[in-house]
């Protein structure tokens, strides 16, 4: 009777292990696609060695355009490459609020990939390659398609300077026309044809509006691009609450804009520091 029970015993336990090792199987089965898409990125590979804190800013421009809603589910940002000024830094094809360090990638001007990967590249790499091709003094590029910018790329008010923080906006903002050099498109800018175009329409501007798109903003570093972008967008916004107020408005003078510029971006730096405690990327 003993020896019946134990051998009994032993044949329940054996079959609940074997059931428990069963379940853990299909379990593990189950989640390994989430646990696949969810690891992390290899490490960047660029073709000559590249600051770490470069990296964190450019993540970090990412995050704050997109915590002041210039950049969504769309959009990109970039950064020349400090050690080859015919290269420069951009994400895989990634919403901004999720780009990592591991998700930079290093281009030629051309806008190919030195070490692609097989991931995914943003459509209009071609604004940023163009760009750094006609701009020796650009050294960050944003695209964006911040709403408040549209309907002065559609109707005949040009965007004016409101304020100091605004100032550079007196110094020209053009209006990319695609169809003039390209007839019926999606409006995408798909290729290097259609980035020259952006450039050329851009001039030295600090930013153009690309019609019914959104725009794209330039400047010497990821800090000025950033205070540009914030600025450039609050700028229309005020503009058009300014207009609806009716009787004349007091524009920024171009000269103020000037004065204004030269000082490099005075007291920036204390924006940016608290942008980037906001996004905390480090």
């Amino acid at each position: 009777m003993w020896t019946w029970a134990a051998t009994a015993r032993e044949m329940v336990l054996k079959n609940l292990n074997v059931s428990i090792a069963s379940a853990l199987t299909l379990l593990a089965a189950a989640f390994a696609p989430a646990f696949a898409q969810t690891a992390p990125a290899a490490a960047p590979i660029f073709a000559s060695s590249v600051d770490p804190k470069l990296i964190e800013d450019l993540v970090a421009a990412n995050r704050i355009l997109a915590a002041e809603g210039i950049l969504d589910g769309w959009g990109h940002v970039s950064v020349r490459h400090p050690k080859d000024p015919k290269r420069y830094l951009l994400s895989r094809n990634l919403a901004a609020e999720l780009v990592t360090a591991a998700d930079i990638m290093e281009y030629d001007l051309d806008n190919v990939p030195v070490d692609r990967r097989g991931r995914d590249l943003y459509t209009e790499r071609f604004i940023h390659g163009e760009i750094y091709k006609a701009r020796a003094d650009v050294n960050a590029v944003v695209h964006t398609h911040a709403p408040p910018l549209i309907p002065f790329s559609v109707s005949k008010v040009p965007m004016r300077a409101m304020y100091h923080r605004a100032a550079f906006v007196a110094l020209g903002i053009p209006v990319f026309e695609i169809r003039e050099g390209f007839g019926m498109t999606d409006m995408l800018i798909r290729n290097q044809a259609h980035g020259h175009a952006l450039a050329t329409s851009l001039g030295d501007k600090p930013a153009a509006l690309m019609r019914g798109h959104g725009a794209t903003i330039v400047a010497p570093s990821l800090p000025r691009l950033v205070g540009r972008s914030v600025f450039l967008v609050k700028n229309a916004t005020l503009q058009q609450q300014a207009l609806t107020l009716g009787g004349p408005v007091t524009y920024l003078d171009a000269e103020e804009a000037r004065l204004i510029e030269a000082r490099e971006g005075y007291g920036l730096e204390r924006a940016w520091e608290a942008w980037k405690r906001k996004v905390d990327v480090r």
